[in-house]
């Protein structure tokens, strides 16, 4: 039994959905692509302990757990914001972050069921041992963001329906490719944007280091993604292309709307006005433009690009998006990991220096 502060009953969140897709082996041990296998060694190369690496002793104020302006809260500027007192203000805060860390957590866990699926049906071996390492990576990230969420929050929301509309999509259908289509490009493309507004707008170090160490990882999975397709889509027919396309715009507006977070609002009472002030407020909007930042580079570089893709974009304003340079991209990622690195080992160092020198003091006193 879980003793975890649940905004609605655990038994009444779980859920099973069948999974298909056939089991595939191969025989070619020696063949592999060199981007594919370059991407696995990176993957053995760059494992890292949950435990360990993030610092958590660090403290989170309940108040204001991000320790971000309020001008990025999607109800800041409206006239509800307005009209709440300081507490109504902190117990917003708190619940948009839980809810938020919530689905993170959520779709961790989806990711790493797709990616279990994945070195069952994917037909390479290449592919085989970098989502084997994946595998591990989402069972990390799946401890982190648990743990985040119960001991620090102290407080866990349900999964989004939308979210898991789309896992049951993904994990529903045989075909391997859309394992990778869903998972690898859109849902993680998705999280990795949203991970990185976090990262590089809150204040808070605790929250700063388990996003920047995920997307660490979660880097690499999209172009793990965008790799494999890569490869098999040109073999595609137009009628097969269509399809998937018309699965991505799909997706993409299921995926748009679920940071709505309407079981926030229903949750604290808010209901219909919030939902409707979240929906028109500016930062809203903006936020959720930014949420493409990854997939809309993606579906370009795999050869999803037709006219009903382009068009959504538009539709959504996204489209500039398209020339975003997504190797820059995970570069970056990784270099702001390494940045918290070695900050931390600094401070570590230093602290060390201090206790060395003042245990030399004690000694000759």
């Amino acid at each position: 039994m879980s003793t975890r502060r649940y905004v609605v009953p655990i038994e009444a969140t779980q859920w099973k959905t069948p999974a298909s897709g056939e089991v595939v082996f191969d025989w070619e041990y020696d063949e592999g692509r060199d981007k594919l296998l370059s991407l696995y060694e990176k993957g053995k190369n760059l494992q890292w302990n949950a435990r360990s690496r993030i610092d958590w002793s660090l403290e989170l104020d309940p108040d204001n757990p991000l320790q971000a302006p309020d001008m990025y809260n999607a109800l800041y500027g409206t006239k509800l914001w307005d009209k709440l007192g300081d507490k109504a203000k902190n117990e917003v805060r708190l619940h948009t972050v839980a809810w938020q860390f919530s689905q993170f957590l959520h779709g961790e866990q989806g990711a790493l069921i797709c990616a279990a699926k994945i070195v069952e049906t994917v037909p390479d071996l290449d592919s085989k041992y970098y989502a084997a390492t994946q595998v591990m990576d989402e069972a990390r990230h799946v401890e982190a963001y648990s743990r985040y969420l119960d001991e620090k929050l102290e407080l866990v929301y349900p999964i989004n329906p939308h979210l898991k509309t789309l896992l049951d999509q993904v994990l529903r259908d045989s075909r391997w490719d859309y394992t990778y289509l869903g998972m690898q490009i859109l849902i993680e493309g998705l999280a990795l944007a949203a991970f990185g507004m976090i990262r590089d707008l809150a204040v808070d170090p605790l929250s700063v280091q388990l996003n920047a160490y995920v997307m660490q990882d979660e880097a690499r999975h999209v172009a793990f993604g965008r790799f494999a397709l890569r490869d098999y889509y040109p073999q595609l027919t137009d009628a097969e292309r269509a399809e998937r396309e018309e699965f991505c715009v799909e997706a993409c507006y299921l995926m748009r709307d679920r940071f709505l977070a309407e079981e926030v609002w229903n949750n604290l009472g808010y209901g219909a006005e919030a939902i409707e002030a979240v929906k028109h407020s500016t930062i809203m909007k903006e936020f959720q433009k930014m949420l493409f930042s990854r997939i809309v580079p993606a579906l370009r570089d795999i050869g999803l690009w037709g006219p009903k893709v382009r068009k959504a974009f538009e539709e959504m304003g996204v489209m500039s998006f398209a020339e975003v340079d997504l190797d820059g991209l995970m570069q970056g990622d990784e270099a702001k990991a390494a940045e918290l690195d070695r900050a931390k080992a600094a401070a570590d160092a230093a602290i060390a220096e201090t206790v060395s020198a003042a245990d030399v003091d004690g000694s000759t006193d």
